[in-house]
């Protein structure tokens, strides 16, 4: 019996115009990606390019997937760059969210975004078709027709060369987000460890304006929880409220604070 199609919640969070919250899952855990989604966050990002699994082994994005599938929470995988072949493995994997670093142009966006598509503006996308966990292994009824609508492919926005093509970036078909990366952009722009140097919060604001005025969701760090709430209330749509280690580090080292020797 043929199984229904798959939904993806942050791409129906973007459509609604809410804010979607979430958390990094920086040790790469499953039990944790599970007991994130059981707090109610909106998803869990697993970071690709700096730490983790390789980025072509499906068989931990898979045991990862499907800690998130149980709480309904959506798996956000931020890939090393903008490689085609790449994006179509993690999508096959059964991710529906992803975003890919290291992009300076509005071709390096367009090649990414359309590796994960069947159809693309008005033409053949470059998805491959095959019958892998993404179609619950060719149980999915209508997959051809319905996994278009359920993928959403972001990028990061993180050098200054990114920023000068926003533009354009922008008005890459079926773009589903631009993240605004300040720790990167701090690099690039020779101030590394310094995501509020005026250079880069420039830059942030920019890319702000940016998104706001071609109507693509933007999403972003939070910097403690009234930054996160200035940020959702100036328009940004998908926030990272943190990460599993900081989150530990916090409440350890309040209790070595605490702690009264004898």
């Amino acid at each position: 019996m043929a199984t229904s199609p798959r939904t993806n919640l942050l791409r129906r969070t973007f459509e609604d115009d809410a804010v979607a919250l979430g958390v990094l899952e920086s040790t790469y855990n499953p039990s944790l990606v599970e007991f994130y989604g059981e707090l109610g966050l909106d998803f869990v990002w697993i970071d690709l390019e700096h730490a983790g699994p390789s980025p072509w082994d499906g068989e931990r994005l898979e045991e990862l997937l499907r800690a998130a599938d149980v709480t309904g929470t959506e798996l956000l995988v931020r890939l090393p760059k903008p490689d085609p072949g790449m994006v179509r493995k993690a999508l096959d994997a059964g991710v529906r969210s992803l975003f890919v670093s290291r992009i300076e142009t509005a071709d390096d966006v367009r090649r990414a975004v359309q590796a994960a598509r069947f159809r693309y503006d008005d033409g053949p996308g470059k998805r491959g078709f095959a019958a892998p966990r993404a179609s619950r292994w060719g149980t999915t009824d209508d997959y051809a027709d319905t996994e278009d609508e359920e993928v959403v492919v972001g990028v990061t926005i993180e050098n200054p060369t990114a920023v000068a093509n926003l533009d354009e970036i922008l008005a890459v078909p079926e773009l589903g987000f631009v993240f605004a990366g300040p720790l990167d952009l701090a690099v690039s722009t020779g101030h590394p460890g310094e995501p509020t140097h005026e250079d880069v919060e420039e830059l942030v604001e920019e890319i702000r304006e940016a998104a706001l005025e071609a109507d693509v969701p933007l999403g972003g760090l939070g910097f403690g929880m009234a930054d996160v709430n200035e940020k959702a209330s100036s328009g940004y749509q998908l926030l990272n409220l943190g990460s599993t280690t900081g989150a530990l580090q916090g409440v350890v080292q309040s209790w070595l604070d605490e702690y009264e020797e004898r």
